[in-house]
């Protein structure tokens, strides 16, 4: 399962830069805005200290993590709704992602030109925000255009009758520059108008884009932003563009460690991101191990042990017999699958199990 994430924010807030440590290759990354016009896309691993630890257990011939897929979208600017800054262009690109991670610049550097020649992370996010609601607000327009004209067929009348009336909720809420995904719609709502594709229904982690300074003891900017997010119900992570992409450059992991120990650091902020952004999308992690290969599977919250079959490949879940189970823990406590089952630790499950995070699974089926 790909995880599509798009990284937006105003020009010259850090996203290539940290485009760049993520992928750990560079993006076009320069001091003037608009200089990444085309998006660019990396693969990245999902940083998981279990399935390194399992790949020590079973010396697999190949390990191979979870992934996410990010998308660095140029800079928006105020007026892009309108098509100000390639807005248009840039809009698309965040339409196809499926959660953003928002880049707000909360440091200060006279050699690094801002767009609006002040660092201010709440107009930042305004300006992001109302660009956002005013693309969508031109979306909810002409889909209830749509949806009124189709009001003639008898056949099709209640249903649109029905987008219409959450068109309505809708409209007011981005005319004051209100994310739809504030407005709590349930999952029947949220289907009815899935076909808009709206940018603001998206879920998003804001991103402070901070110097070193601000990593070892923060500053306002980042409070302002934590406290926006907070209020959002969402995660602000931060992270030192710079600095990240200084450290993807050190090879020695024991080194890398030094490095983060000495910032006061458990993991790398791009480390956190990733983590956020898996989770904001309520994705878990179910893992097949053995000697041949050790692997991290992405599945959804709630997904059933057929439905995780089908992530290996479709005939696993057609042919679903039984999963066999047991949990991360399970290993690293007892060291053996044989002890394991010694312990009555190890499962076996039907079609209405609930894959848990951190299973450790081996499937039986037949076709």
């Amino acid at each position: 399962m790909a995880l599509n994430c798009g990284i937006l924010g105003l020009p010259n807030a850090g996203k290539s830069t940290i485009f760049s440590a993520l992928c750990s290759a560079p993006a076009e990354a320069a001091n003037y805005p608009f200089s990444t016009v085309k998006a660019n896309v990396g693969i990245i691993n999902v940083p998981d200290s279990r399935l390194d630890r399992l790949s020590a257990i079973f010396i697999p011939e190949r390990t191979i993590p979870a992934t996410v897929e990010f998308v660095d979208i140029a800079g928006l600017v105020k007026g892009a709704s309108r098509g100000e800054g390639l807005g248009n262009q840039f809009l698309s690109h965040i339409r196809d992602a499926s959660v953003y991670a928002h880049i707000v610049r909360c440091f200060e550097n006279s050699d690094v030109i801002h767009v609006n020649e002040k660092i201010d992370p709440a107009s930042d996010i305004e300006t992001i925000d109302i660009e956002l609601a005013l693309a969508d607000l031109q979306t909810a327009a002409k889909r209830r255009e749509r949806a009124e004209k189709s009001l003639k067929n008898p056949n099709e009348r209640k249903m649109n009758e029905f987008v219409i009336s959450i068109l309505e909720k809708i409209s007011p809420a981005l005319e004051n520059a209100q994310s739809i995904r504030s407005l709590g719609l349930n999952d029947e709502e949220k289907a009815a108008i899935y076909d808009c594709h709206f940018i603001t229904a998206k879920p998003q982690v804001y991103v402070c884009n901070v110097d070193e300074k601000g990593i070892k003891s923060g500053n306002a900017y980042i409070e302002v932003v934590k406290k926006r997010a907070q209020s959002e119900g969402t995660d602000a992570v931060c992270i030192c563009g710079k600095f990240e992409a200084d450290l993807c450059g050190i090879e020695d992991e024991a080194e890398k460690k030094a490095f983060l120990d000495d910032l006061g650091m458990k993991e790398t902020g791009l480390s956190a991101l990733i983590h956020s952004v898996y989770n904001l999308l309520g994705l878990r992690t179910f893992f097949t191990s053995g000697k041949d290969e050790c692997r991290a599977w992405t599945i959804r919250a709630g997904d059933t042990a057929p439905k995780a079959a089908g992530v290996i490949h479709t005939d696993f879940e057609k042919g679903f017999i039984k999963a066999e189970v047991y949990t991360c823990e399970d290993i690293f406590n007892y060291g053996t699958e044989a002890k394991i089952k010694e312990a009555g630790k190890y499962r076996l499950e039907g079609r209405d199990y609930v894959v848990q995070d951190g299973d450790v699974i081996f499937f039986k089926f037949n076709i």
